[in-house]
């Protein structure tokens, strides 16, 4: 198989409902990341570097930022003559709210597409995988449908998790739908990609409809009674963004040398957006210890184990720690934050102190005056 005889559809809201805040006025997809990352950028670089050259984005509403972020998909190198990046609004004002009907519903981009494989994935989840190596594994074991899973604690926001028994040989011989789970014990967990024959993914979506059937979990569950369905375990780092505190945390992983280096593998590169600022700049009294800090802030205050995005101000006698503060937010002289998640274009007036905890950071909304 061909890496680029593969489509790329990515579900741009899933799990929407699992951080309200954060996607309250935007995608899933778009939800700023890292500091001058979007969560959508880590799929779509991944889906570019394994040469899949055809990828569409389903988006139902508050898609603005995301095609903004996105645009032609030139960053991605995704707008060449022969590649492509399409965002896939709700056809004719409709909105579905399973994956079955969404599907069915964009039956005509998919089957216009010249590509004879599909690979689905979700939006939220951050890693850096080659691709063309479950194409391959794919393949070499005729697999009608490979799901790729990690082994690992499930998170919390996943309330209807998909555990994989596993042969020896990467079959599977059973899917598990919400079953029951120890809270710190690792597991095979198919976190949404998945891997399928163009022809194949359609005529189930179809027999699904006709049957009612608008569960893809069950659908899934029961294609391994009929079908080649093989497992593909991604080994490398993975985070899984379905909540608030998995979002925090993910950020403060950062901080890890380890982590970075395995995310950001120069073979495999994370492209994004490119917002040209000046280097940020750093006044007499800063302090800054274990952070990532995007370009074009002004530093003038402590900080210590936050990721700082594009354009933030932080003013003089300020504290922060273990924050995540997104692009163009204003802080001011002598607060004191701690364990807070702020949103863009946020005003932090002179002398507020907030504070949350690592299981409980403080959310702070986009455009808010504190």
């Amino acid at each position: 198989m061909r890496s680029n005889n593969v489509l790329g559809f990515i579900f741009a809201e899933t799990l929407d409902d699992k951080i309200p805040e954060l996607a309250s006025s935007r995608t899933t997809a778009s939800v700023p990341i890292g500091g001058k990352y979007r969560l959508i950028d880590f799929e779509l670089s991944n889906m570019s570097n394994s040469g899949i050259n055809n990828v569409g984005i389903v988006a139902k509403s508050n898609y603005q930022s995301l095609m903004d972020h996105v645009g032609s998909g030139s960053a991605y190198d995704l707008s060449k003559r022969r590649s492509n990046l399409t965002i896939l609004p709700p056809y004719g004002g409709k909105t579905f709210s399973n994956y079955v009907e969404t599907i069915y519903n964009m039956h005509g981009y998919i089957e216009h597409c010249r590509e004879e494989y599909v690979l689905i994935s979700p939006s939220n989840v951050v890693t850096n995988i080659d691709y063309t190596d479950v194409f391959d594994f794919h393949s070499k074991n005729q697999a009608d449908i490979t799901l790729i899973y990690r082994n690992g604690i499930i998170p919390s926001g996943y309330d209807r998790a998909i555990t994989l028994d596993i042969a020896k040989d990467g079959r599977v011989n059973q899917v598990f739908v919400k079953p029951e789970i120890g809270e710190n014990f690792n597991h095979n967990h198919a976190y949404g990609a998945i891997l399928i024959k163009k022809d194949l993914l359609m005529q189930e979506i179809r027999n699904a409809l006709s049957r009612n059937q608008l569960d893809i979990k069950r659908l899934i569950q029961d294609s391994v009674d009929g079908f080649r369905v093989f497992a593909y375990e991604n080994t490398g780092y993975c985070a899984a963004i379905s909540s608030n505190n998995d979002y925090f945390a993910f950020n403060m992983d950062l901080m890890k040398k380890a982590v970075r280096d395995e995310l950001f593998n120069p073979l495999r590169p994370i492209y994004t957006k490119v917002r040209d600022d000046a280097p940020s700049r750093y006044g007499l009294t800063s302090k800054v210890k274990n952070s990532i800090i995007a370009q074009g802030c002004v530093i003038d205050g402590e900080v210590e184990n936050c990721v700082i995005s594009k354009g933030v101000y932080v003013g003089k006698g300020a504290k922060l720690s273990n924050c995540i503060v997104m692009q163009d937010t204003k802080i001011g002289c002598n607060t004191n934050l701690n364990y807070v998640i702020i949103d863009k274009d946020v005003t932090i007036k002179d002398g507020r102190s907030l504070m949350g905890f690592d299981s409980y950071p403080i959310y702070i909304a986009k455009k808010s005056v504190v």
